[in-house]
């Protein structure tokens, strides 16, 4: 069974080539591999604000051409356009949703907007999505003091505890476009390189720490574990 991860950014790609790969080949995968979704790739990796409409197309084409494939996503909630013709399925209702439903509204939307399109016999376990609420660093404040450490800036870790405290969990960390998780690491750390320091990060913290801290992220990837048992 091969995974393919669709994937708004390079850290996200990162992330996938260097720490989820090697995690789910061992649990049984033959490869997992990361994919720029929309035109990323030609807007120098940044694929966030795709349209829904542009991202199935991507995934459904996988999925037809590779019957032996698994298809996933790492997409931000935060960021998916809202417009008539972009809109995402559960987008807008998972809007009045209390924020820890919010992630998981729009995952089961598009995934039974997939399972439409593939017909009658598809396996929905060939489509395991995965929706984080804001960015892929969120998850790096599961454990501030080895994110800073592996950043070689160790009293940076007491600021980046008070930013985790002021929500008390990871994966809600934001408020405004202005606060993403990212942007809240650049004002603390000068110098912060997502797509280098968010592996590194991600090593050093380890992923059952990171499972143990963030539930949505820890259902996702038992599902993606199990689809191989």
């Amino acid at each position: 069974m091969r995974l393919l991860v669709h994937v708004e950014g390079q850290t996200e790609e990162a992330f996938v080539n260097h720490v989820l790969a090697p995690h789910l080949c061992a649990s049984g995968y033959a490869s997992v591999n990361a994919r720029l979704i929309g035109n990323a790739q030609g807007r120098g990796g940044r694929g966030g604000g795709q349209s829904w409409q542009s991202v199935r197309r991507g995934i459904l084409r996988h999925l037809k051409d590779d019957r032996k494939a698994i298809s996933t996503t790492i997409v931000d909630y935060y960021g998916m356009p809202q417009g008539q013709s972009t809109q995402w399925p559960g987008r807008k209702e998972a809007a009045s949703r209390p924020i820890a439903e919010r992630a998981a509204t729009v995952q089961d939307a598009i995934a039974k907007d997939v399972r439409r399109q593939m017909g009658t016999g598809f396996n929905r376990d060939r489509f395991l999505p995965y929706v984080s609420m804001h960015e892929f660093e969120a998850l790096l404040f599961s454990d501030c003091d080895a994110f800073a450490e592996s950043m070689g800036v160790p009293e940076a870790a007491s600021d980046l505890k008070t930013v985790l405290v002021s929500f008390g969990d990871p994966e809600q960390i934001n408020d405004s476009k202005e606060t993403s998780p990212s942007k809240r690491i650049q004002r603390i750390v000068e110098g912060y390189d997502k797509v280098v320091f968010g592996t590194l990060a991600v090593e050093e913290i380890g992923l059952d720490v990171i499972r143990s801290k963030c539930h949505n992220f820890e259902c996702w990837l038992t599902r993606l574990e199990n689809a191989v048992r």
